[in-house]
This record gives C-alpha cells, sequence and structure tokens, in this order.
C-alpha cells in the first residue's frame, strides 16, 4: 500500500451539480488502491473555461491564476499526507486521507488503547463489580500484549483493523515459549484478549473478529491437596517464629471452611452466626460471584478464630484472622512445608482443595452439600474435586463385605 502507483489524484468538475449561473464545483477524487475518496476544493469554475484533461482552468487573469495555484496547493496537501501516512502507517486509504485533510477525528483505534480504556472502566468498579485481582490479571496481559507487539512487530501499538489470526497464534506461542507461561495460564490469558477484540466488535471500532476461528482449550490439570495425616503434622508443628505460626493458622482455617484466601481475608465477626441448627456458621458470599457460601465450622476452625479475637492486627483490621498478602502467604507456606516435611507446592488455594477432598468428600460429605459449601452453581464444578483415592474405595468395599457377609446371606 505504500507503493506510489496505488495513489493518485484528479481534479474534476461536477457538471451534475452546476448552480443557477452555470458555475460547476471543483473536487479532488483521490485514490488508493482502486477505492475512492472525494473532497470539495470549495471552489467553483465556468465550465468554458475548465480543461479536464489538464484538471486545470484555461486562459489568463487573476481568476484563472487565483484557482490554478489553489489546485496546486490543495494537490501538494494531499500528497504530503499520503506521504507522512507512508511513514507512519502500515494502512492507508483514501478515506483516511480525506479524513486528515478535512480536520476529521481519527476514529481508528489501536489494541492497547482499547485496553487501557477497559482497564480504567475495570479499576473505577473494584469494590463493587470486580475484586482488585481482576484489575491485576487485565493489566498483567496488557503488559504481555505489549511486550509481544514489540517483540514481533517492533511497534508500540498496532491498530485493531490490522490484527489478523496470525496475531493470536503468535501470541499463544509468545506466552509458552519466550514467556515460559503453562498452556492453562495462556489460554486464560487469551480468553481476556478475547474478550478485548470482542467489545471492539461490538462497539463498531472494528468490522470483524479476527480472532473468532482460535478456540481456547484446557488441559486436565490433576489438583493436589494434603492428606489427612499431613494436616495433622500441619496443626500439630509448634513453629518458632510468630509469622509462621499465624500463616500455619490462617491456611488451616480455610481447610477446614473451604474459603479461598481472597473470601477469608474480608471475613469478619459480622459474618459468624448461629444457625438454626445451633451451630456456628459462617455466613457470606464469594468475592469472584457473588453466590452464596455458607459453612458450619468445625471445632478446628472455631479454635483459630478465638485464637485471634485479641490479636492487635485483628482489633485493627475487625477480621477474624491475622490475613498478610496473597503473595507473602504462598512464600512463607513453602517455607513452612519444609519445616514440615510436605514435599508439595503448599499455597493459599490448595487449602480450598484440601477442605474439598480430604475433610469433606473424603469423609463421606455428599457432593451437594461440598457444592453448595464452595458456593459452586453447577455439580460439575465440584466434581473436579472428587477423585476417589484408594484409601476412600477400601474404606467403602470393606464396608459392603460386612453388609453382604451379613443377614441377606445367612439367611439364604
Amino acid at each position: 500500500m505504500k507503493n506510489s502507483n496505488s495513489f493518485s489524484i484528479l481534479i474534476w468538475a461536477n457538471k451534475a451539480k452546476a448552480d443557477v449561473n452555470g458555475q460547476i464545483p471543483l473536487y479532488a477524487r483521490v485514490t488508493v488502491m482502486g477505492k475512492r475518496a472525494e473532497i470539495s476544493l470549495k471552489k467553483k469554475v465556468n465550465p468554458q473555461k475548465w480543461d479536464a484533461k489538464t484538471g486545470f482552468m484555461k486562459g489568463s487573469g487573476n481568476e484563472v491564476r487565483t484557482i490554478n495555484n489553489h489546485i496546486h496547493r490543495i494537490s501538494e496537501a494531499i500528497f504530503k499526507i499520503y506521504s507522512e501516512l507512508q511513514k507512519d502507517s502500515d494502512y492507508i486509504s483514501a478515506e483516511e486521507i480525506k479524513n486528515r485533510f478535512t480536520g476529521v477525528p481519527d476514529e481508528r483505534r489501536s489494541l492497547l488503547q482499547v485496553f487501557d480504556e477497559h482497564n480504567k472502566d475495570i479499576a473505577s468498579l473494584v469494590g463493587k463489580d470486580y475484586v482488585k485481582a481482576t484489575l491485576t490479571k487485565y493489566k498483567t496481559i496488557r503488559s504481555k500484549v505489549a511486550e509481544f507487539i514489540n517483540l514481533k512487530y517492533n511497534k508500540t501499538d498496532m491498530y485493531l483493523y490490522t490484527l489478523e489470526y496470525g496475531f493470536i497464534t503468535g501470541f499463544e506461542k509468545y506466552l509458552k515459549i519466550e514467556a515460559g507461561i503453562d498452556h492453562n495460564t495462556a489460554m486464560a490469558y487469551i480468553k481476556r484478549l478475547k474478550r478485548i477484540i470482542g467489545i471492539s466488535v461490538n462497539n463498531h471500532w472494528i468490522s470483524f473478529n479476527p480472532f473468532s476461528a482460535f478456540k481456547c482449550t484446557t488441559r486436565k490439570v490433576v489438583r493436589e491437596e494434603l492428606t489427612e495425616e499431613e494436616v495433622k503434622r500441619l496443626a500439630e508443628k509448634v513453629f518458632a517464629v510468630k509469622r509462621l505460626e499465624e500463616v500455619r493458622d490462617c491456611f488451616l482455617f480455610s481447610c477446614y471452611t473451604g474459603y479461598a484466601f481472597v473470601d477469608a481475608c474480608k471475613l469478619s465477626m459480622a459474618n459468624i452466626a448461629i444457625g438454626k441448627d445451633n451451630e456456628m456458621w459462617v455466613k457470606t458470599s464469594r468475592t469472584k460471584t457473588k453466590i452464596v457460601a455458607n459453612v458450619p465450622l468445625l471445632p478446628q476452625a472455631i479454635e483459630i478464630i478465638n485464637k485471634y479475637k485479641t490479636h492487635e492486627d485483628c482489633i485493627y483490621t475487625g477480621r477474624i484472622l491475622p490475613m498478610k498478602s496473597n503473595q507473602k502467604m504462598n512464600a512463607y507456606l513453602k517455607e513452612i512445608a519444609d519445616l514440615c516435611d510436605i514435599d508439595k507446592n503448599l499455597t493459599t488455594h490448595m487449602a480450598r482443595h484440601t477442605f474439598a477432598t480430604t475433610i469433606t468428600l473424603g469423609n463421606g460429605v455428599p457432593i451437594e452439600s461440598v457444592s453448595k459449601m464452595l458456593g459452586h452453581t453447577k455439580i460439575t464444578t465440584t466434581q473436579i474435586y472428587a477423585r476417589v483415592r484408594e484409601q476412600k474405595v477400601s474404606m467403602d468395599m470393606k464396608a459392603l463385605r460386612l453388609k453382604l457377609t451379613g443377614d441377606s446371606f445367612t439367611k439364604s
């Protein structure tokens, strides 16, 4: 599109628009790659003095010189705009040249521009419709997209209409190879990138979605959890450092309640209530989905709450637990795992997995009840935790064996 042979300017007089005096208006017809745009020169001429072949007026005199000079200036200005676009843009259109000449604002939007506008909207709704973690994720993805554009295209941004399918496949490779990101996380990034493109299509900033054919896939991941023996070892461990003891207790609280880190952080005594069964409950909704996730408190969880009632941080914040940042919690949990001889990647989210598997499903709590406590809207979501271990199979078969060797068999 930067080939000058694809660009032309034709000055012509439109006889169909002659005024009452017979004067006809002049136009500049700009053509780029076969597509045209008309620009009015704001001048009219006598059709008898107009030379259609040269694109100038015939004859002499002040009027002829003035009109012809005006045509020269307009042609030079249009060609200058085209030359500037050749240097700065990968895509040039006749309509864009016309808009620049007439002063119409450039409505073309770029990918990172839309990302920034989207992230600004998210930031304004943090605490209302979104949590801070959502904003952080979009900011991270925005930075990855910017890095990819710079590395792959040697640019600081890209206009939406220049995006092609190869962009998203290239971005996938970049995330996996250059950024060292695993498949499922890369797919999560790309889903959010596709959401930005979807917003652009819906707002008519781009005529079609160049990424619509790209299908995001997920690979099954074996979720780790602590065994009963590991939970016991963790609970019985005596720590010389106070911060490790606090982190351990916060982790165990989530093991006994199933609350994710972000939900456990916001719990206060206002969330603790006596249920219809006269037992203590935590009553709240999940920050991520706003779904109710009420959980009856096990004795171990109640003990942890009572332990920190007079803790300085809890009194100051009004929270029931002395929670640190997720980053610090995960860093300290690695240290705790080493001290407790637990050969697993201990993270705050593993506590939720442990509650779902070892604490509840592993002890015979029906999956429907576990799903309700986890705040899931579908049982299928909870089923990712319902891996039946050999120990559970052994226990179930032992119970069946006793039943089958009982009265029903002796009577036959």
